[in-house]
């Protein structure tokens, strides 16, 4: 990912501040103090995530370093010293992402969260709906000048319909009044699906209605804006929405995936529906002879014994439900023919049995065990069922099926 920044600014003292925040956070800063500078670097560094530039500079005192920014199609953050209501509209009517004060920490701040919000956005896909051309090439306009992809409708049922057919759409941004179906139907649609925080709306309306908002909230809406809006309040919405989307994202990540692999978890394995297949398969299974791994190579070298599985289970199983159930214990539901879903299993354990762990220098080898169970009354029926299989194949001499 691009984690490049050009900075141009002609004070010493600010330069060096701003460049040792960024440097922190992890980006590759390249600083120049004038314009003259700045079209050096620009010709022979292409590709940045944005531009952070004083408004006035030596060879600049009029904005001409954001003219040169945009020349190149860089995302430009202005800074300045002093508020001007007239320039900053300027700025913000040229395509600039956001002109600030430099005038105290807070400001730092809100420059580093913004840097870290841009290179979030190309991350993210949002769905603009709205039944005006015009409205919605302006919306589009405004999120790609912040690096986030779009996608149109002219109307709720048009969206709803590309909601299905494109998961990777993250948000929604959408008007009221269209025809076929209007905003607060189609989001009202929407929440049968997708919850406030699997997938954020943003509800716009140019109506005078007082209760608009309110319904729309009602409605399941993350927030809502009035039309005709100002640049800025849509870009501090929109980031908002996305900061909430994020972090309730990496809480629930938190709360249902196995920190050590990655893998989804027994919580998540229990919680999560199987998509109204009929025909579940359950498999459990369990590295053979675990506890003399970690005797033997240290609990380093079980964990390293443990991060392979888990990527051989998600190489061999990569649209299924796989889950670290405890321990040395890994579950697999997936569904379909039975009888594939034991030969893909087999094919599993060889693929384990003939890989080479390497940790700190030695060589770890493992085998695996599996008890399968075919469809039951319920999740919990259908585990035990290939539990006690898995633990016949541990009694049968291991590095096994069993499926019967």
């Amino acid at each position: 990912m691009n984690k490049k920044i050009l900075l141009i600014e002609d004070s010493l003292t600010f330069r060096n501040y701003l460049e040792l925040q960024l440097t922190q956070a992890g980006y590759d800063v390249f600083s120049a103090v004038n314009i003259a500078e700045a079209r050096e670097i620009l010709a022979h560094q292409p590709d940045f995530l944005c531009c952070i530039l004083d408004f006035c500079l030596p060879d600049g005192p009029n904005g001409e370093a954001i003219e040169l920014a945009l020349t190149y199609q860089h995302k430009v953050i202005v800074l300045s010293a002093r508020f001007q209501a007239e320039v900053r509209e300027q700025m913000l009517a040229k395509g600039v992402v956001d002109y600030l004060l430099k005038d105290n920490t807070a400001s730092v701040s809100y420059l580093l969260a913004l840097v870290q919000r841009l290179e979030k956005n190309k991350h993210h896909k949002c769905l603009v709906v709205d039944d005006s051309v015009t409205i919605r090439n302006h919306v589009v306009q405004l999120l790609q000048h912040q690096y986030i992809d779009t996608i149109e409708a002219e109307n709720g049922e048009q969206a709803l319909t590309l909601l299905k057919q494109d998961p990777a759409i993250t948000f929604v941004i959408t008007d009221h009044d269209m025809p076929e179906k209007d905003g607060i139907a189609m989001i009202q649609e929407i929440r049968q699906t997708w919850n406030r925080n699997q997938l954020a709306v943003l509800g716009l309306s140019a109506s005078d209605d007082p209760i608009l908002t309110a319904q729309f909230l009602k409605a399941g809406a993350n927030d809502f804006l009035n039309k005709p809006f100002h640049p800025e309040e849509f870009y501090c919405r929109i980031h908002q929405i996305l900061d909430m989307k994020e972090a309730n994202d990496e809480l629930y990540r938190m709360a249902n995936q196995d920190a050590l692999t990655g893998l989804w978890n027994r919580r998540y394995l229990f919680n999560q529906a199987c998509n109204g297949c009929q025909d579940r398969n359950i498999a459990m299974l369990d590295i053979d002879h675990f506890k003399q791994v970690n005797d033997t190579y240290g609990h380093d070298g079980g964990d390293s014994a443990l991060i392979t599985i888990a990527k051989i289970l998600q190489l061999y199983f990569p649209e299924d439900v796989v889950a670290r159930f405890g321990g040395e214990e890994f579950c697999i539901q997936a569904c379909g023919e039975f009888d594939n879903f034991v030969e893909r299993l087999d094919k599993l354990r060889q693929r384990v049995e003939q890989t080479t762990i390497y940790h700190n220098g030695t060589e770890i080898r493992v085998t695996i065990s599996i008890g399968v169970a075919i469809a039951q009354p319920s999740l919990d029926t259908q585990i035990k069922l290939a539990d006690d299989r898995l633990y016949m194949a541990k009694e049968n001499g291991r590095n096994r099926v069993i499926a019967h």
